[in-house]
């Protein structure tokens, strides 16, 4: 290596470390831990207008959904599909009675929202979606675009329980 190059290189900038991946940032493809189970990330369903994302998880045949959403700390859901029917979006009530227990309308917001792999829904769009909690901490998450109803029930998870094992 001659005299000047070396020089040179004292005086170049090091190359900046790349960032790394946050869970708001998973796409289809990456690998991830949500209280000691690993999933695959199959889908992302991301709202941009709330900085919030729903990822569909998938561990073997199971699936699972991990809403994730940044307010002054992230917050996380991880959801499981619940069997159950409603018919149109104006009629979706503020107090919903499931396995003897009654869930309360925590919020309600519709956005548009970014789909990317696979999710319950097939296209981006617009979005409406329910959230409910129980008394005893329990959630109910109801989510209607395109005409179609998705039911989910979940609970809260620790921040300490989740973590990108794998970001593409």
């Amino acid at each position: 290596m001659s005299v000047f190059k070396r020089i040179g290189n004292l005086f170049a900038k090091p190359e900046p470390p790349k960032a790394e991946k946050s869970m708001l940032s998973l796409m289809p493809g990456d690998i991830c831990e949500v209280s000691l189970v690993t999933y695959e990330v199959t889908g992302r369903v991301h709202n941009r207008g709330r900085n919030a994302v729903v990822l569909t998880l998938q561990d073997g045949n199971a699936i699972a959904y991990l809403h994730i959403e940044e307010r002054e700390t992230l917050q996380y859901a991880l959801y499981s599909p619940l069997d159950g029917r409603l018919d149109n979006p104006s009629e979706v009530p503020t107090e919903l009675e499931l396995d003897d227990s009654i869930f309360y309308l925590e919020e309600e917001y519709e956005g548009h929202v970014m789909i990317n792999g696979k999710t319950p829904f097939t296209q981006s769009g617009a979005q409406h979606v329910w959230q409910y909690q129980s008394d005893d901490y329990r959630l109910v998450r109801i989510e209607w675009q395109n005409g179609r109803f998705m039911l989910y029930e979940g609970e809260k998870v620790l921040p300490g329980d989740v973590k990108v094992i794998r970001a593409n």
